[in-house]
């Protein structure tokens, strides 16, 4: 199997505060290969986007990594200052985010921002990075790209926009692209173009996706892998198919029970009962377990760490005992 581009070790990020230090991220592992979309699930308040701006180095202060290590195609980045991680993003990390409108400068058109970020990473002339802004608005599937480049970012539908922030986090040709939310605030028949689209660049050229959703319908239609996470922690991750048939942990299968069957009429949707704790209480033991039906003495005492069982890990006391 290839290197992973993106490698994430122990990732462990806390904000200090008047009341003691909250851990908002608590030990994440994983990786993305190149070609792959690895899907971040889970509810609000997860640890789902916080994953994204740590790679990024984007935290807000006081937050800060406070352990782990972040390896980008081989080279460890979680250490590096500002004026350093400058180049990478953009150059070798692209990002999508939820609303195109905080991505897109409203007073320059979307080609002067396309060809202004094109510049910025690449040895390019202002004719060339026109060309290539172009190239881009066709690859993300902008009709008529040749005059929609000088159109403003109040021209485009929100669907188009979203178009536009993918080929802009494509202009530099990053090896990795952080993906928080791309489709939220879209209708659905538009969110399956995204989703088909981002899919298509990522098979195409190679780009290593982290997506970040809550919703599993979206993980279902792109991802290769799934990380389920839960208050900062990572609970189960394994391949797609394998998660949404056979999930292990009790929080994955109540997210994969919610999601409503085509062709069979019910009276009530399954629900998870209860909600995310906060940063400052999260219970010992298993943090799910004040919600979990299937919760046991020890879950409420002692941390599962994750266990592998066939292609897929969960942290989970039940997966004790169960064939590697």
């Amino acid at each position: 199997m290839p290197d992973p581009v993106l490698s994430v070790r122990g990732l462990t990020v806390e904000f200090p505060t008047r009341g003691g230090v909250l851990r908002a991220l608590d030990a994440v592992t994983f990786d993305i290969r190149p070609g792959e979309v690895l899907g971040v699930v889970g509810e609000s308040g997860a640890g789902k986007s916080m994953t994204g701006l740590a790679v990024q180095q984007l935290l807000e202060p006081p937050g800060r990594i406070a352990g782990g290590e972040v390896w980008l195609a081989g080279r460890r980045i979680d250490q590096l200052d500002d004026t350093a991680m400058t180049p990478i993003r953009g150059r070798e990390i692209g990002a999508v985010f939820q609303d195109p409108l905080t991505s897109l400068n409203p007073l320059f058109t979307v080609g002067n921002q396309l060809v202004e970020t094109i510049r910025i990473h690449m040895r390019l002339s202002r004719r060339g990075a026109r060309a290539r802004a172009l190239d881009l608005l066709r690859q993300v599937g902008i009709p008529a790209a040749e005059e929609r480049i000088d159109h403003y970012p109040h021209q485009f539908s929100g669907g188009m926009r979203q178009r536009v922030v993918i080929a802009l986090a494509l202009a530099a040709e990053p090896q990795l692209i952080i993906a928080d939310e791309p489709t939220t605030a879209l209708d659905v028949s538009i969110q399956a173009q995204i989703t088909a689209l981002l899919r298509r660049l990522c098979d195409d050229t190679g780009t290593a996706v982290m997506l970040v959703t809550h919703d599993m319908g979206v993980i279902a239609e792109t991802a290769d892998r799934v990380a389920v996470m839960y208050a900062g922690r990572l609970v189960e991750i394994g391949p797609v198919e394998e998660v949404l048939r056979a999930p292990r942990h009790p929080y994955t299968r109540g997210l994969v029970a919610s999601i409503p069957a085509l062709g069979r009429r019910v009276e009530t949707l399954a629900q998870i009962d209860g909600s995310m704790p906060r940063l400052d209480a999260i219970p010992p033991g298993c943090a799910f377990n004040p919600r979990c039906d299937r919760a046991m003495a020890r879950c409420r005492t002692d941390r599962p760490e994750l266990t592998q069982a066939g292609t897929t890990a969960a942290a989970c006391w039940l997966m004790e005992g169960q064939t590697p």
